[in-house]
């Protein structure tokens, strides 16, 4: 004959884990992603942000001053790019 006691607290322990499997681990799964995801939007797009304006100012030395030519330089690039995406886009 089994102890009671001790099958009453096996089985409660068993059912407080599956509860905890079901629940808790799949929250902490999904809300680390939702903190990783943003830590990785509020890093990566000022530093996208920052290499633009880099890149910019680069053109308009390597025009000799002409921030026109900058300009449509940095304009192509962008509509190069936006046309590459507008083929790749699924209807």
């Amino acid at each position: 004959m089994s102890d009671w006691t001790t099958d009453a607290a096996d089985y409660v322990e068993r059912t407080v884990a599956s509860l905890r499997e079901r629940t808790v681990e799949p929250a902490y799964g999904i809300s680390r992603a939702i903190v990783y995801g943003l830590l990785a939007v509020l890093i990566v797009l000022p530093a996208v942000i920052l290499l633009l304006v880099a890149l910019f100012r680069v053109l308009v030395i390597a025009c000799q001053g002409y921030v026109w030519a900058a300009w449509c330089i940095m304009g192509g690039i962008f509509v190069l790019i936006g046309a590459f995406l507008w083929i790749k886009r699924r209807p």
